[in-house]
């Protein structure tokens, strides 16, 4: 610094500087510069060591955290602790790149093998949410961690001065598993990059011992082991051909897909629940990307889309599927518009000999092999080594034991210790370490039990250098000790295989599905426990002999896929239902089990005490809808039902209600009702003629008094046909009694006119007084309980005025056969 001049004066000029310009020609500045450059990132920052699988800074991290002891059975540091270390000792760049690195090694999403146990928040899959910073978060060494610097300390790999001189640090760790391939790596060099897929531990020690034991393995034999990567978040390999292309040449691509499967996620909607994802694809991507797609509607079907991800369960996406639209098409679709499905490109770039070069499958397993067989070599030289030092004490010491005495003597008249140990040389042949050694021994340890021990050590020093020897002086034991210990470690921390590996073949089957259900014919079926579903009309159903009976049948109207049905209930009312919203089964779970059906009252919402009586069809085919009332009225509604949700077709009286509804498929059907009195009439549905909805129907049958209709239906009298009473008290509760049950032949009842009382369909034992359940149908007759669970029936037809046979247990509902059926 100038000093400052006084006001008014004026300042000194400054000194000469003798000027020392050197005119260099740019063009050459920059490419040594930019050489200079390339070559620091090349080999110090983004490629790995084909040898242990490892960039510098992840190798120095595991390398302080070993000097460290930070063990896993040690408490976890702050790992701004750890990388302090790393950083001034080992690592002369900044903080974030070492500590970026150590999130990294700890995210079991992103290494299929972690190499930091790490506490705390480390981030999350695809990166959506960052990690904590290191004064947060905490650290130490995982279990396979430990594997990758077991026996560092034994002279198994070169060490070299660190940046400034002051420190060592290692070349090349251990590395007791092929960590490379195992956990893969990525990295942007200049003119370079790498990108490398993890694999599955277990299949690559097995390649890797196969190698060892067939040092002339082919590629072909290699991928009998290894047939592709497996990625740490699972999912689906589509396509094998890219993969064996990078095995060979070190080169090449494959598509990953999310793990998915469909399932209802409610009552009246199925979903896609996505469980896996791509490898490196987070799943607020996903969602992302759905969104954007369906805002501009370049993708259809999707109602709603829920994370229900947590540590319990894990990753859960639930894509809801709009009614309509064909899951698997639609599940198609996100694969090939969305980030669950990727492209992942291998590129096998590593450093061989300090020298970057692309690698296929063998190459790298055998520089993994070469190197392990090395430090295999170079600990049990190192083994022996301290063993025959170790041994040459021991004789020494054992040869001061035989002479303790003249031992004694030697020291006690030698002027000084270096006199002493001379003269312990000289009288007893020994060197001078072993001389050293027995005067640095205290005499508690000359007694006779440690001569016993040390005699023990001897044998025990002798036989392992033995074995040591025996390990350098053969190759073949030498292989064989390294395949060995890459077994234990197989074993040990080996896991099952997480991604699933598909052929190309088949990979578009879903494709073929129309994205949206067509408007095809269908079946609706309503059962006694109150389940609804629809079912394909196109194939049969299932033989009688194919069944599972599980509850029965109680309406089925014929409807198409995206048209809609009426539920008619007790009340006289019609709700409308979307067939579409019903959930669709296969035609052998049609009938008589349908277990995989929806509630009732997900669709409907009914009154107190109201009930559903029946289905019936919304557009003008057949004969139309007939109700009978538990007050013996009849009525067969014109079908020219308003467009609302919900209307009347008939008009009740007081203390009225409908106990039965069907859709007629002709006039020829007869229409039966049957009383509580055991009262049976059918005739022809051509004897009622056709109402408007406000009307209240014409009188059906004659009752006698107290009694009411208890059921009603229509049957096709040229089918065969079943009538189903049971007879019980009028006293009891309902629900509690078994009652008597008979069957008998539909044929059996004469027809009468309408509104007449009908012929007599069970006769009453002692302790009867009514029938409690009656239903009449086409053969054959299935009975459920209330839960749905088959009830036996007589298998002998009854006289039509006969008695019935008592029951075990209480029938709730009775079913016959489908019209495709008979």
């Amino acid at each position: 610094m100038f000093p400052m001049a006084r006001r008014g004066s004026q300042a000194p000029p400054p000194p000469d500087f003798e000027e020392n310009i050197i005119d260099v020609d740019v063009s050459e500045e920059m490419r040594g510069s930019f050489l200079e450059y390339a070559y620091s990132v090349i080999y110090q920052r983004a490629l790995p060591d084909a040898r242990d699988g490892l960039k510098p800074v992840q190798r120095r991290i595991l390398y302080s955290m070993n000097e460290m002891g930070l063990r896993p059975d040690r408490g976890h540091v702050k790992c701004a602790r750890v990388v302090g270390e790393v950083m001034g000792k080992l690592h002369p760049h900044g903080d974030s790149a070492i500590y970026d690195a150590m999130v990294r090694m700890a995210q079991r999403w992103a290494m299929r093998m972690p190499l930091v146990d790490g506490h705390g928040n480390f981030g999350s899959l695809g990166g959506d949410d960052l990690p904590a910073a290191m004064r947060y978060t905490e650290a130490r060494m995982s279990r396979e961690a430990t594997l990758m610097v077991a026996s560092i300390d034994e002279d198994t790999v070169d060490f070299r001065p660190n940046y400034d001189g002051q420190e060592t640090e290692p070349e090349v760790l251990p590395a007791a598993f092929p960590n490379l391939l195992v956990n893969g790596a990525s990295g942007i060099a200049v003119g370079m990059a790498t990108n490398m897929a993890p694999h599955n531990l277990g299949e690559v020690v097995a390649a890797a011992r196969h190698l060892i034991d067939n040092p002339d393995a082919t590629l072909d034999d290699l991928m009998r082991f290894v047939p592709g990567p497996d990625l740490p978040t699972g999912g689906k390999i589509v396509g094998l051909d890219g993969i064996r292309d990078a095995y060979a040449t070190g080169r090449g691509t494959f598509r990953t897909r999310a793990t998915a499967h469909i399932e209802n996620v409610t009552p009246r909607r199925k979903g896609i629940v996505v469980t896996e994802l791509p490898y490196a694809v987070g799943p607020e991507r996903v969602k992302a990307k759905i969104k954007e797609l369906v805002n501009a509607k370049k993708l259809q079907g999707i109602a709603d889309l829920k994370d229900l991800t947590d540590r319990t369960t894990g990753l859960r996406l639930v894509i809801e599927v709009k009614n309509g639209f064909h899951p698997e098409a639609v599940l198609e679709e996100l694969y090939r518009l969305t980030p669950m499905e990727e492209t992942f490109g291998i590129n096998n770039v590593a450093l061989v000999d300090g020298q970057p070069r692309t690698l296929g499958l063998r190459d790298l397993l055998q520089v993994y092999v070469d190197h392990r067989i090395d430090v295999v070599r170079r600990r049990s030289a190192h083994r022996r080594r301290k063993r025959q030092d170790r041994l040459h004490l021991v004789d020494g010491l054992l040869v001061a034991l035989l002479n303790i005495d003249e031992v004694i003597q030697v020291i006690r008249g030698s002027d000084d210790a270096a006199q002493a140990r001379q003269r312990l040389m000289q009288i007893f042949e020994l060197s001078e370490v072993q001389a050293q050694y027995i005067l640095d021994t205290p005499l508690r340890r000359l007694t006779r039990y440690d001569r016993l021990e040390l005699e023990k050590e001897k044998e025990q020093l002798t036989r392992e250098i033995a074995e040591l020897t025996e390990i350098l002086e053969s190759e073949a034991k030498l292989r064989r000790v390294v395949s060995d210990e890459l077994a234990e470690v197989a074993a040990e921390y080996g896991t099952p295989r997480r991604t699933v590996l598909l052929e190309s073949s088949g990979e578009t089957a879903a494709a073929a599905v129309p994205l949206e259900v067509p408007d095809d014919p269908c079946l609706v079926l309503m059962s006694s426990t109150g389940l609804l579903a629809r079912t394909t009309t196109a194939d049969p159903l299932p033989a009688e002999g194919d069944r599972a009976p599980h509850d029965v049948l109680t309406a089925v109207v014929r409807a198409t896929a995206r048209g809609q049905i009426g539920a008619v209930t007790s009340a006289g009312r019609m709700l409308r239902i979307d067939v579409i919203d019903l959930p669709a089964l296969p035609p052998s779970e049609a009938a008589p089990s349908l277990a995989g059906g929806a509630p009732l009252d997900e669709y409907v919402v009914l009154e107190e005490g109201e009930t559903v009586v029946g289905l019936a069809a919304l557009d003008d085919s057949g004969a139309g809808l007939a109700l009978g009332t538990e007050q013996g009225v009849v009525k067969r509604v014109v079908p020219d039902y308003p467009n609302r949700d919900e209307f009347e077709v008939i008009g009740l009286k007081e203390g009225d209600r409908v106990v039965g509804a069907v859709q007629l498929d002709s006039e020829d059907q007869d229409l039966v009702f049957i009383t509580t009195d055991a009262q049976l009439l059918h005739y022809s549905a051509s004897n009622v003629r056709p109402q408007g909805r406000p009307a209240g129907g014409m009188a059906g049958i004659k009752l006698s008094a107290g009694a009411r209709v208890l059921w009603f239906g229509a049957v096709d009298p040229s089918r065969e046909n079943r009538v189903v009473t049971v007879a019980g008290s009028s006293t009891a509760l309902p629900g509690t009694q078994t009652g008597a049950v008979k069957v008998s032949d539909y044929a059996d009842f004469p027809a009468k006119g309408r509104a007449t009382g009908g012929v007599r369909s069970h006769r009453f034992l002692k302790g009867e007084d009514c029938l409690i359940l009656a239903w009449a149908g086409p053969a054959p007759v299935r009975a459920a309980s209330s839960t749905g669970k088959p009830m036996p029936l007589p298998t002998e037809l009854g006289r039509r005025d006969g008695s019935g046979e008592k029951l075990d247990k209480p029938i709730a509902a009775v079913g016959g056969a489908l019209a495709s059926e008979a």
